[in-house]
């Protein structure tokens, strides 16, 4: 209904209550009093409308008002139906208090979304139980991936990766500096640079990983049954890496011989350290090749002056002299040569790392089911990595512990680990109590082929020690009436040993593949025609000490996760305190709970945006408020070089988007709203996963307001109130 109607109702209904109060005073008087006030009346009845004309206004006003909250409260409800209609977990809207019929049809609403809940519960249930067979293939696949010995990356064409093992992420640890030549003050290597939805390109060069496809598809073409290409290639820290690549391919291209491929396969091996040892062995061959050449040359020279007949007495002495002092020099060039050489065979020995007390376990079992003796564990120090053979190895106790039974009769031995008093190497005893032995009987253990009764062995336990580049012996405790072997083994370095413990959590496997990424295609489309679903986003926050970044703020704490393929990936997160290089004020402590001694020896702002420029790289950022966000990190731009230049969406908007209706768009409101948990609150982190978690549900709320592509989500959120703020 217009204002013109409603004025012209409200002045009608005022006039006909002004004339019939008049009639009914009118009635309540004599003939004389009524005419006296009608007389007074009609020289002032223009005074009389304009009394009226006030009270039609008020009326209007309050008509509006009412009308107004009646319409907007459907508006309200229809946003919470939509978002009810969206939500992925059971929810529920809470009825209106100031209507009965508002009251009552968000009961029955609440009533269909129960009976919807309770059938996507049966069809969810029903659709896992056909995703079990395929997830536990993958999960097998996931887990044969995390216990290899090669480091294995998997990516689609983009170079994106799809699935990667924890030996990857420890291989790219151990480099030096970032991938990229930026410093990196975390000390976490290359580590960071190995992701799902990550970019292959940011370690490795694209031009040549692009030339082994091509030759991976001319080999293809002329019909190669495994069609694969390997290369050697340095990363920007001075790596050098030999790379396997192999295709990805469907079952009918194989089948049929098709030369497309989705995506390919690189095992990585770093050779930095083999290539150096090659290097010093050609090295030392050269010295050896030049020194004996010139030796040679001395001693021939020596040779022909010693055949003179009247050579002098003292020039005899003195040429021999340089035939000895040359032979002595060429024995000992050759002495160096076999000594390194010796070494270098040891190295080049397939030795695994692997924790002593698994080792132990393993021989405990293996002992008791060749021999059908009791072999005890005693001093087992649970920290010790060893570099070993562990077949070969296993081998040689069994066959010892199998003649002391035999021919000693032995009842049982034990078997105790420690660290050896010489640096880098590790004492493993087999232990037993009984009869002792001769050193002749010692000497042919060592030095005869091992045989057990299922397995013959051309090795000995000596050619055992020797791969090891370890020794042997026998001791005697006589105070307890006991003997032992003692074997002197190659510790594992910490690196090799520690680090890769803390690399592989028992509860990550899961996030560290994707295979649906097989499905992308990022040159597809520019960036603002791709599909919201589509895109790899880095969702961030940052703590700061104050709210003015004009004024001397700083950041305090940057925390970033990341949504690939429309997944959170909670454990590819970014999360680092930064000295501010000024006081944090005592009153925003209470909020975001960083203290002065929590930031002191941290890294600063410029140490640690390079590392959170590459965590984000060729991805679109997500913040809450993201304005404020941005304008701490464009103010570093000149001081560190660095532009964040990526699209950037805000969650904040895109909530004045959806919801115009409603009075609050802050994070806290958004979520409840959403019926999302929100956990660790007012940290970067925290709120990074909460924006995260809130922007995976408004992909599908603005797709049902035909909002599909990131050009559109840009405009849309440009088109608020709120996209005006500036800091």
């Amino acid at each position: 209904m217009n204002w013109a109607l409603k004025a012209a109702i409200s002045v009608a209904v005022a006039l006909l209550f002004a004339a019939l109060s008049l009639g009914l005073m009118l009635l309540t008087l004599g003939e004389a009093a009524r005419f006296g006030v009608v007389q007074a009346l009609s020289g002032v009845w223009p005074v009389v409308l304009l009394a009226v004309l006030p009270l039609s206004g008020l009326a209007v006003w309050f008509w509006h008002l009412h009308d107004a909250r009646e319409d907007k409260a459907p508006d309200r409800l229809m946003e919470k139906v939509k978002l009810l209609s969206a939500a992925t977990q059971s929810q529920q809207i809470e009825a209106a208090q100031d209507s009965p019929a508002m009251a009552r049809l968000t009961q029955a609403i609440n009533a269909l979304a129960a009976e919807r809940d309770r059938w996507r519960s049966d069809v969810q249930a029903q659709v896992a139980q056909a995703n079990q067979s395929l997830q536990q293939e993958r999960n097998r696949l996931a887990a044969l991936m995390s216990e290899l010995n090669q480091s294995v990356v998997v990516c689609n064409l983009d170079g994106r990766i799809v699935l990667f093992n924890h030996r990857a992420r420890l291989q790219f640890k151990r480099m030096p500096g970032s991938a990229c030549g930026v410093p990196d003050a975390s000390g976490a290597g290359g580590a960071e640079w190995v992701g799902i939805g990550r970019s292959i390109y940011a370690v490795l060069d694209r031009a040549l990983l692009a030339h082994g496809l091509d030759n991976i598809r001319q080999r293809m073409a002329r019909g190669a049954s495994q069609p694969t290409t390997q290369f050697l290639t340095s990363t920007a820290s001075g790596q050098l890496l030999r790379v396997h690549m192999a295709p990805v391919r469907s079952g009918s291209e194989v089948a049929e011989g098709g030369t497309d491929i989705h995506g390919f396969v690189l095992t990585l091996d770093n050779v930095t350290h083999s290539f150096e040892e090659d290097t010093r062995r050609d090295q030392l061959l050269l010295d050896l090749t030049e020194g004996s050449r010139a030796s040679l040359a001395n001693v021939q020279a020596a040779v022909e002056m010693l055949a003179l007949d009247d050579l002098a007495p003292e020039m005899r002495t003195k040429f021999l002299c340089v035939v000895r002092e040359e032979v002595g020099a060429m024995g000992q060039r050759i002495t160096d040569l076999l000594a390194r050489s010796h070494e270098t065979l040891k190295t080049r020995w397939p030795l695994e790392n692997m924790l002593g007390v698994d080792l132990l376990h393993a021989a405990q079992r293996h002992m008791a089911a060749h021999c059908g003796r009791d072999v005890v564990l005693d001093a087992v120090d649970p920290q010790v990595w060893l570099k070993v053979d562990s077949f070969a190895l296993l081998q040689a106790l069994t066959y010892l512990a199998s003649r002391l039974f035999d021919e000693f009769e032995v009842r049982f031995v034990q078997l105790r680990l420690g660290c050896s008093p010489e640096a880098g190497k590790v004492h493993l005893d087999l232990v037993w109590t009984g009869q002792a032995m001769s050193t002749e009987t010692v000497m042919s253990w060592e030095l005869d082929p091992m045989h057990l009764v299922a397995e013959r062995n051309p090795l000995t336990v000596r050619d055992v020690m020797d791969r090891h580049g370890g020794v042997i012996w026998f001791e005697r405790e006589r105070s307890r009436h006991q003997a032992f072997f003692r074997m002197v083994l190659p510790m594992a370095r910490a690196q090799e040993g520690t680090e890769s413990a803390q690399l592989l959590p028992n509860d990550s496997r899961p996030e560290y593949y994707d295979f649906d990424l097989f499905q992308m295609s990022q040159g597809d489309h520019a960036l603002d025609d791709r599909p919201l679903r589509s895109l790899i986003y880095t969702v961030f926050d940052t703590e700061t000490t104050g709210l003015n970044p004009s004024q001397g703020d700083e950041i305090i704490q940057i925390g970033a996760t990341r949504i690939v393929n429309g997944k959170l990936l909670r454990q590819d997160a970014f999360e680092q305190l930064i000295d501010p290089g000024r006081s944090i004020p005592a009153a925003s402590i209470p909020i975001h709970g960083i203290t002065p001694a929590m930031v002191q020896g941290q890294p600063r702002i410029g140490q640690v945006l390079p590392s959170f420029h590459a965590y984000a790289s060729d991805t679109v950022l997500v913040a809450h408020n993201a304005a404020f966000d941005m304008k701490f990190l464009q103010l570093k731009e000149r001081s560190t070089g660095l532009r964040f230049d990526q699209p950037v969406l805000d969650t904040l908007l895109l909530s004045a988007v959806i919801h115009p209706h409603q009075d609050s768009h802050h994070l806290e409101a958004i979520a409840q709203r959403m019926n999302i948990t929100v956990l660790g609150r007012h940290t970067a982190l925290g709120d990074a996963l909460v924006t995260a978690e809130v922007f995976l549900r408004m992909i599908p709320l603005l797709a049902e307001m035909g909002i599909l592509t990131l050009g559109q989500a840009r405009e849309a959120a440009q088109k608020t109130y709120h996209a005006r703020l500036e800091y």
